[in-house]
């Protein structure tokens, strides 16, 4: 059997750009980078891999500040916006943003222009699910560097496709019936029996009514094709939703939902014990797998289809954050924070062998994870209070002992070791030294939009 190699999380001081309270948030507006769910992809990763206008470099140059303001009603918003760039309609290329507001209206903005595009009302009470775009479950592709500018992660293209390869469109219906066949369901865009030409399948903004209803809307103009379906409880209090090419996720308090985009059968999954923990909602794996934490202390893996329990990680802590799914070598690692003041590491392939609990010094309420263009894994932890990132490493030795005044992690696996190092600059500081940074408060975000 191979022996896995010990990880370590190493405290780096960086320099952020603190926006909106501490979240990774879309923005209207983003240049390239689409954000299409909570957390940016299946995995809740909050990493925006190709984003033109912001970078180092952009920031030094100045020029970073407000473009527009729109007012769009007395009313908070829920969940994080959706952007969809270049979308081509009958009135030409677009770019739009998405938001639910909790009057139970769904608008849309043109983000270039910053002007009211459409909204659409889908009920009369209090929406608290945010809305969505259909998310491939697959990891998203690695940035590439010097290819494009910063954060690129290929070289641009154009809605025809690339030579002899078709649309755009055509490649994407293509992924999306590779992954329905990877997660054992029908093809959508297919009609009865297999063969035959895929169909364009439609481009819907997806949100859940506080009646407890699922509804799909074009994101051309807010119409639904069909009648909405009943996913959720009434007045349930729904959040986190996330939706696939064949499935969506929701949930309440203590329950997961899901949904079949084709033939609406509903499923679910209840906490033994606790709520669900962290705002942000379940994260998927690529092979379909729906990854959620508890207040109770456990992690639990799903089926996808049935979401029965393949397995679950017991952190006798409470958690704080929803987990996060990476890459890291050639495994898919899950990471979620908890009340302990720990950083909780897995395998996804083995939760009942975990990585050594890393202290962070606070109970963080979200974590965000990105690759740098060296190949450097980060794991970044926020609070109301506090936002710090750690690097990732792995070491083919026994790492170096945590230094005198660190408090021991305890592991569950005794052929693993592991350290936790804080760093300022290069020189190696007690852990007690290092305290979360306090930031300044957020200025209070206009009424209108984000």
């Amino acid at each position: 059997m191979k022996r896995l190699s010990p990880l370590c999380l190493c405290i780096s001081v960086v320099s952020l750009v603190v926006l909106l309270g501490l979240r990774a948030h879309a923005q209207f507006g983003r240049g390239a980078g689409e954000w299409s769910t909570n957390g940016a992809d299946a995995q809740r990763s909050s990493w925006v891999r190709s984003d033109a206008k912001i970078s180092v470099p952009a920031i030094q140059k100045g020029g970073f500040g407000l473009a527009w303001r729109i007012k769009l009603g007395d009313t908070a918003f829920s969940g994080d916006a959706v952007l969809l760039n270049g979308y081509i309609g009958y009135r030409g290329f677009r770019s739009l943003g998405y938001i639910a507001g909790a009057n139970g209206q769904v608008y849309a903005v043109d983000t270039d222009l910053g002007r009211l595009e459409w909204k659409k009302p889908i009920g009369s009470a209090v929406m608290t699910a945010n809305v969505v775009r259909a998310v491939s479950p697959a990891f998203p592709g690695m940035p590439v560097a010097g290819r494009g500018g910063p954060g690129r992660v290929t070289a641009a293209k154009g809605a025809v496709g690339d030579p002899d390869q078709g649309a755009v469109t055509i490649k994407e219906i293509a992924e999306r019936e590779a992954a329905a066949a990877a997660r054992g369901g029908a093809a959508p865009g297919r009609g009865p029996g297999a063969g035959g030409p895929p169909r364009r399948v439609p481009n819907y903004i997806h949100a859940i009514s506080a009646d407890g209803l699922f509804h799909s809307m074009y994101v051309s103009n807010g119409e639904e094709p069909e009648k909405a379906v009943p996913f959720v409880p009434a007045n349930a209090k729904a959040r986190g939703l996330i939706a696939l090419n064949d499935v969506a996720y929701a949930t309440t308090p203590n329950t997961v939902f899901g949904i079949e985009l084709e033939s609406h059968k509903v499923t679910s999954w209840k906490t033994a014990a606790g709520d669900l923990a962290g705002a942000v909602g379940p994260a998927i794996a690529p092979d379909g797998t729906v990854y959620v934490t508890t207040t109770a202390g456990d992690l639990a893996a799903l089926e996808a289809k049935t979401l029965t329990a393949r397995s679950t990680y017991a952190s006798h802590s409470e958690f704080t954050s929803s987990p996060v799914l990476f890459q890291f070598h050639d495994k898919t690692l899950v990471a979620a924070a908890a009340k302990d003041n720990r950083i909780h590491l897995l395998d996804a392939a083995a939760l009942d062998k975990p990585y050594a609990p890393q202290s962070i010094g606070f109970a963080a309420d979200t974590l965000s994870s990105w690759q740098d263009p060296a190949g450097t894994r980060w794991i970044l932890a926020s609070s109301p209070g506090a936002v710090m990132a750690w690097k990732l490493v792995e070491k083919d030795g026994a790492p170096a002992p945590p230094t005198s005044s660190a408090r021991p992690s305890t592991t569950r696996r005794p052929a693993l070791r592991s350290s936790l190092e804080s760093r300022t600059s290069r020189r190696v500081i007690p852990l007690r030294a290092q305290h979360p940074r306090t930031l300044p408060p957020v200025p209070p975000r206009p009424r209108g939009g984000r």
